[in-house]
């Protein structure tokens, strides 16, 4: 019996995959049409947006607290904290309101709403924030007397950053709403910590004081640019997309949609930034830094529950326009898994990095890993219930979820009063955990009751 050889060759091609089988699931991952694809793609984009963000702002907040030292940038912390409560309230929700708007006169091929919607959220924005600058600007001289003049100069400054900074919000808004995810998120999440750092490494080798002040000019040029350079690449993407044409204005359903959602905003914004506000009150301003860094290391966590959320919310809004149910059912169903799983493996890197990370603040930093191990937990919990608020606001249950958000940020304030003077930051870093761990499982169960959908990690396996 004579048996044929086997060539090297035959058995290459058995054994070893060509490169195409290897490269193919990637090349389909980039280029794929389908509505699963493009979600996906969007997500990811958007959590490499926030990766490159953290590392920009790790790197400034890091140069600044050595350049600062502890006590001027826990001053700059806290300044900059009430420009983010201030700015994040003053476009009166319509940062969230504003993509469920534009995904449902996008499907009705509305463009004429499109165009009004666009440019008159911006105006909304702009004009809303320059009179809450002006009211933070009269209460700040009005008791001048009974604030730190380190404080007050700081805060006289970083209020100039409000009017553009809301408007930032709102074209992130319109960036979503329209699928347009880098002119949304490159912006404020790159452009300006990158421009922060610029403008302080300018200021330091010129020989400026390092003062909380300097910071706050500093976010003054940081702010203002991201907002105008952002604004001219919506300009830019709705004359592509929408060509020109009349504009009709509706500020009365922009505002009645919205305001339901400036409760979700507002308490989301306390939620983040109550434990700093208070340890400002109780506490030195060394400590309010130390928490600071340890808290933003920590919310690293947190950007993939923003970027899935971020890629789904108009994909949420738009199967409900069209009343795809199973659909519907399926993109909740890929949300939560992609918001979880990465989260927790994400929680556990950082964790085992986290001293190492917080000596770079300096070696006082290093006393905040205990509040990174207690955050966490309440970030866990948020991801364990996926991108729920996002859904919620999105299917017309905005009311429920404001509910939900009024409660939690209550709970905050009142668990970090309770537990900040006896405690410290841990007492703060506590507070804020149970707080959102309760809102992330008050609204899987709004969803449940009301929208008939299971959002938990335990459900989706």
């Amino acid at each position: 019996m004579i048996v044929e050889p086997t060539t090297t060759a035959h058995t290459n091609r058995t054994l070893v995959p060509p490169l195409w089988d290897l490269l193919s699931p990637l090349v389909g991952f980039l280029t794929g049409a389908s509505d699963r694809e493009s979600v996906q793609r969007d997500a990811v984009f958007a959590f490499l947006v926030r990766c490159l963000s953290a590392a920009l702002l790790y790197a400034s907040q890091i140069a600044m607290a050595r350049w600062m030292g502890s006590n001027e940038y826990g001053i700059y912390v806290f300044v900059w904290t009430c420009v983010l409560l201030i700015g994040g309230m003053s476009h009166l929700g319509m940062n969230l309101g504003i993509i469920r708007l534009i995904a449902i006169q996008r499907e009705a091929g509305d463009f004429e709403r499109l165009r009004g919607l666009i440019n008159g959220g911006r105006i909304l924005a702009l004009a809303n924030g320059t009179l809450a600058a002006l009211a933070g600007w009269v209460v700040v001289n009005l008791f001048g007397t009974h604030i730190a003049p380190a404080y007050r100069d700081a805060a006289l400054l970083a209020l100039v950053c409000v009017p553009l900074y809301a408007m930032t919000d709102i074209q992130d808004g319109i960036g979503r709403g329209n699928g347009w995810i880098g002119t949304a998120l490159v912006p404020p999440y790159v452009l300006r910590p990158l421009l922060l750092l610029a403008v302080m490494s300018a200021a330091w080798a010129l020989g400026a004081s390092m003062q909380a002040s300097t910071a706050a000019m500093a976010a003054i040029a940081a702010t203002w640019t991201t907002a105008l350079v952002q604004a001219a690449l919506i300009n830019r993407r709705a004359d592509v997309a929408f060509g020109p044409g009349p504009a009709r204005y509706e500020p009365r359903l922009w505002i009645t949609t919205s305001l339901p959602l400036l409760a979700i905003s507002g308490c989301e914004i306390l939620l983040q930034n109550t434990d700093v506000l208070v340890l400002s009150r109780f506490t030195q301003p060394a400590d309010v830094a130390v928490y600071f860094a340890a808290g933003k290391t920590m919310s690293l966590v947190m950007f993939i529950h923003y970027a899935v959320g971020s890629a789904m919310a108009n994909r949420f809004a738009i199967l409900k326009a069209r009343g795809d149910e199973a659909a519907l059912r399926d993109a909740v169903r890929n949300a939560v898994r992609w918001t979880f799983w990465p989260s927790l493996l994400a929680a556990a890197v950082i964790l085992a990095l986290g001293r190492p990370l917080l000596s770079l603040f300096g070696p006082a930093f290093v006393d905040g890993y205990r509040v990174m191990a207690i955050l966490v937990v309440g970030f866990l919990a948020r991801s364990a219930m996926g991108p729920s608020e996002f859904l919620l606001n999105m299917l017309g249950q905005q009311r429920r979820c404001a509910a939900v958000m009024m409660a939690a940020a209550a709970l905050d304030i009142v668990l970090n009063l309770a537990l900040v003077p006896p405690y410290g930051i841990t007492g703060a870093a506590l507070a804020t955990a149970i707080a959102l761990a309760s809102a992330a499982l008050l609204n899987a169960r709004m969803a449940r009751i009301h929208l008939g959908l299971n959002v938990a990690i335990w459900r989706n396996l």
